[in-house]
C-alpha cells in the first residue's frame, strides 16, 4: 500500500453505523441479552432501543426482573462474568475524546480502560462491590492512580477529597478502615465516591441511594446534579423510586419482563402515563403527604388495583381501647468500645443509644426513623439483648428482660421476633424455606415434626406463598418473596412483637406495597406490636400510629403520626420531611432545607459524656427535646 494510499485510509471517515449526532453520547439498538441455565434460555432483555444525549439523566424504571439492571452490565460488558450473552444489538458509545465505539464489539482489554475512565458506574450492593481485604481509601486511590496517573500522596489526597464531597463524617479515619466496618449507607457513599472519582463521561448509577437515608440521598442527588453539570456527564439513573425519578430524570424508560413499554419526558410519565403498567407503577409509589387527616394506618393500593379508589383501602384502628403497654423501654443507654494503643486498651466508645424510652401498645406500630448511625437498629437488638446494654430498663409484658439469660431469653425471644433488612442474608441457604420456618417451632419445643409441617404450610398460605414453596431453596425466589418467607418465619411462634429493621427498603414499589399490607392486616388479626424501623418517611407515613425521632442516639421527637407528619416541631424532624423526593417532577426546584454540618460523630472520649435533652410536652403524647441542631431551636 502506497503512503498517499495508507494517509487516505487513516483519515477516512468513520464507517456510517459508528456515527452519532454530535449531542448524542449512547445509542442503543435493539438490544437482547439472554442467559443459559441448564439446557434452557431465559430473554432478560429483548430489542431494547434508546439514547442518552449530553447533560442528560435518563432514568430506567421497572420492577424486579424487569431488565434494567441487565441493560446497565450490558453496557459494561460484565453481564458475560454473570453468565449472560449479548444476542443483538448495537451499543455506541461517545467517549470524551470524541471517538464512537461499539460497545459490544470492544474488546475486554479496551474495556477495562473505558471502565473507570469515561464510563463508570455504581452498583447496587456495595458489600459485593467492595474488596474485603483492602481499606476503602486504597480502592478509591486506586482508581485514581490507575485512570488519572497520580502518585500515591495526590491519590490519597484527592480520596480523602472525594469521601468529604459525599459527606462521610470522619473521613480521613474512614480511608482506613475495610468496608465490614462500614455501615451500609457508608459503604454506598465510599462506591459513589468511586465512581465520580475519576470524571466519566456516563455514570450509570444502577439504585445507588436505595440503602441512603433521606438526608444523605438528597445530599447525593444534589451532588450528582452538581457533578453533572461541572463535567458534562450524562447519567443513567436505574431505580424503583418514583420520587427519585422525578428529581433527577430529564426523560424515562419504563420496562416490564425485558421489554420497552414506555418512554418520555419525565413531566409526561408523571403528569399522562400511557401504558396501563406506567399507571399502576406510579399508583403504589407511596406519596407524603397522602395520609394527611387520617388518624389511623392505611392500606396501600395495589399495581392490580390502580383504578380503585383510595377509599377501598381502610384505615384501621388496631389498638385496644384502655390496653397496658406491651413494651417499655426507660432511659436505654448502648454503648460500643474502641480499642487502641499499643496496649491494646479502651480509649473511645460508639454512644448508639443514649437515655431513650418509649412505649409499645398491643397491635400498635410505633416507627423508628432517622438517619444511618442514630442508633435506630441498635435500639431494636437491644430489646432483644443482641446487643449488651450498659443501663436501663426494658420491661415486656410486666416483666423486667435486660437481665435474663438462658431459658427465660429464650423463651422471651418466642414472644419478640425480627425481621431483618436482607431477607438473603438471614436464610439458610443450605436448608429448605420450609425447614428455616419449621426451626423455630423445633428448637422452642412446640410441636413434633409431622404438626410443624402442617403449621409451615399453613404459614406459607397466610403470607401469600404456596405450600409447594416449602421445598425451594432462598435462591430460587425473589427479593420479595424472601421477605414474605422472613416474615412467616417471624410468625411460627406467634409473637406479640415484631421489630421489622428495614424490613421494606430495599423491594420495589409494588412488592413493598405488599409487604405492608400483609404486616397491616396480620396485625389487625392478630393483635402484633410492630417496631418498624426505616428511614422511608412516606412508607412510615402509611404503616404507623405513632412515631420516634432519632438523632445521635437519642429520641428527639415522639409522637402520635399525624402530628409528627402534619406539625413536626423539631428542627431534625423538619428536615428530614424536606429531604424526601416527592413524585411530582413540577415540585422539582422545590426549596429543601437540608443539614450542612458534617454528621456529628458518635464517638467520644471515655469520660466524655453526652448532654441528653429533656424531652418537653407540646401536645397530646407530643414529646420534642429541647436542644439546638445545626443552631437552631
Amino acid at each position: 500500500m502506497s503512503l498517499t494510499q495508507d494517509r487516505y485510509t487513516s483519515l477516512s471517515p468513520p464507517e456510517p453505523r459508528l456515527m452519532l449526532p454530535e449531542a448524542r453520547i449512547l445509542d442503543v439498538r435493539d438490544l437482547s441479552v439472554s442467559f443459559e441455565q441448564q439446557g434452557r434460555r431465559t430473554e432478560a432483555v429483548r430489542d431494547l432501543t434508546f439514547h442518552v444525549d449530553r447533560h442528560e439523566t435518563l432514568a430506567i424504571v421497572g420492577e424486579s426482573g424487569s431488565g434494567k439492571s441487565v441493560t446497565s452490565l450490558a453496557l459494561m460488558r460484565l453481564v458475560e462474568q454473570a453468565g449472560g450473552v449479548i444476542q443483538q444489538g448495537e451499543m455506541l458509545f461517545r467517549r470524551r475524546d470524541g471517538q464512537v465505539m461499539d460497545l459490544r464489539q470492544a474488546r475486554q482489554r479496551v474495556m477495562r480502560k473505558l471502565r473507570g475512565a469515561d464510563l463508570a458506574m455504581v452498583f447496587q450492593e456495595p458489600m459485593t462491590s467492595l474488596n474485603p481485604v483492602f481499606p476503602v481509601g486504597e480502592q478509591i486511590a486506586e482508581s485514581i492512580r490507575l485512570h488519572q496517573g497520580m502518585d500515591r500522596r495526590a491519590a490519597r489526597a484527592e480520596t480523602l477529597r472525594m469521601l468529604d464531597r459525599v459527606r462521610i463524617p470522619e473521613a480521613r479515619n474512614v480511608l482506613d478502615r475495610y468496608p465490614h466496618q462500614l455501615s451500609g449507607g457508608m459503604r454506598q457513599r465510599v462506591m459513589i465516591a468511586m465512581a465520580l472519582s475519576c470524571k466519566p463521561s456516563l455514570l450509570i448509577a444502577d439504585e445507588p441511594t436505595t440503602a441512603l437515608d433521606v438526608t444523605i440521598q438528597a445530599q447525593i442527588l444534589q451532588l450528582i446534579r452538581v457533578l453533572q453539570h461541572e463535567m458534562s456527564m450524562s447519567v443513567i439513573f436505574i431505580t424503583h423510586d418514583m420520587g427519585v425519578v422525578a428529581e433527577m430524570a430529564d426523560r424515562v424508560l419504563v420496562m416490564h419482563r425485558g421489554e420497552r413499554v414506555e418512554a418520555a419526558n419525565v413531566g409526561d410519565i408523571f403528569t399522562a402515563p400511557q401504558h396501563p403498567y406506567t399507571r399502576g407503577l406510579l399508583s403504589a409509589v407511596p406519596r407524603l403527604g397522602a395520609m394527611r387527616g387520617q388518624p389511623f394506618p392505611a392500606a396501600f393500593p395495589l399495581l392490580s388495583q390502580q383504578t380503585a379508589p383510595e377509599a377501598d383501602n381502610p384505615t384501621q384502628d388496631t389498638i385496644p381501647a384502655h390496653a397496658a403497654p406491651i413494651l417499655q423501654v426507660r432511659n436505654l443507654v448502648t454503648r460500643f468500645p474502641m480499642r487502641s494503643g499499643l496496649l491494646n486498651r479502651v480509649t473511645r466508645q460508639v454512644h448508639a443509644v443514649e437515655n431513650v424510652s418509649f412505649d409499645l401498645w398491643p397491635g400498635e406500630t410505633l416507627s423508628l426513623v432517622g438517619e444511618s448511625g442514630c442508633g435506630k437498629s441498635t435500639t431494636g437488638r437491644a430489646l432483644l439483648q443482641l446487643v449488651d446494654s450498659q443501663r436501663g430498663d426494658i420491661t415486656f409484658n410486666g416483666q423486667k428482660i435486660h437481665q435474663l439469660k438462658g431459658a427465660a431469653l429464650q423463651h422471651l425471644r418466642r414472644d419478640i421476633q425480627l425481621i431483618f433488612q436482607d431477607p438473603y442474608a438471614s436464610l439458610d441457604p443450605r436448608l429448605t424455606v420450609g425447614f428455616s420456618i419449621m426451626e423455630p417451632l423445633l428448637v422452642h419445643n412446640i410441636c413434633r415434626r409431622q404438626e410443624a409441617e402442617k403449621r409451615v404450610d399453613a404459614l406459607l398460605t397466610r403470607v401469600g406463598l404456596s405450600p409447594e414453596a416449602a421445598r425451594r431453596y432462598p435462591h430460587e425466589f425473589s427479593g420479595g418473596q424472601r421477605q414474605r418467607v422472613c416474615i412467616a418465619r417471624a410468625l411460627a411462634l406467634n409473637p406479640r412483637v415484631v421489630i421489622a429493621d428495614e424490613a421494606v427498603s430495599a423491594l420495589d414499589v409494588s412488592i413493598q406495597a405488599q409487604i405492608i399490607n400483609l404486616m397491616m392486616e396480620l396485625q389487625r388479626e392478630f393483635g402484633i406490636a410492630f417496631l418498624f424501623i426505616s428511614h422511608d418517611m412516606a412508607v412510615v407515613e402509611r404503616i404507623s400510629h405513632r412515631v420516634a425521632v432519632m438523632y445521635m442516639g437519642q429520641i428527639v421527637e415522639i409522637g402520635l403520626r399525624q402530628d409528627i407528619f402534619e406539625r413536626p416541631q423539631h428542627p431534625y424532624t423538619r428536615k428530614l420531611m424536606s429531604a424526601v423526593p416527592i413524585a411530582d417532577p413540577s415540585r422539582r426546584q422545590r426549596e429543601q432545607v437540608l443539614l450542612v454540618d458534617e454528621i456529628p460523630s458518635p464517638i467520644r472520649a471515655i469520660g466524655d459524656e453526652p448532654i441528653t435533652a429533656p424531652l418537653i410536652q407540646v401536645g397530646e403524647r407530643h414529646f420534642v427535646a429541647h436542644h439546638p441542631i445545626a443552631g437552631a431551636y
